[in-house]
């Protein structure tokens, strides 16, 4: 309960959210993506500036 009181989004996120993404990236829709980090965590990476 802590930690997703840290997360912007006030949650952790789901399975299903984080197969989506990597659905998404094993998908030709990211064919053209190259070389980028991909933050799947509600915001925390933000917050933390």
């Amino acid at each position: 309960a802590r930690i997703s009181a840290d997360v912007p989004a006030k949650r952790l996120g789901t399975p299903e959210e984080f197969g989506q993404i990597c659905a998404f990236l094993c998908s030709v829709h990211a064919g053209y993506l190259t070389g980028q980090n991909i933050p799947v965590d509600g915001g925390l990476y933000v917050s933390a500036f």
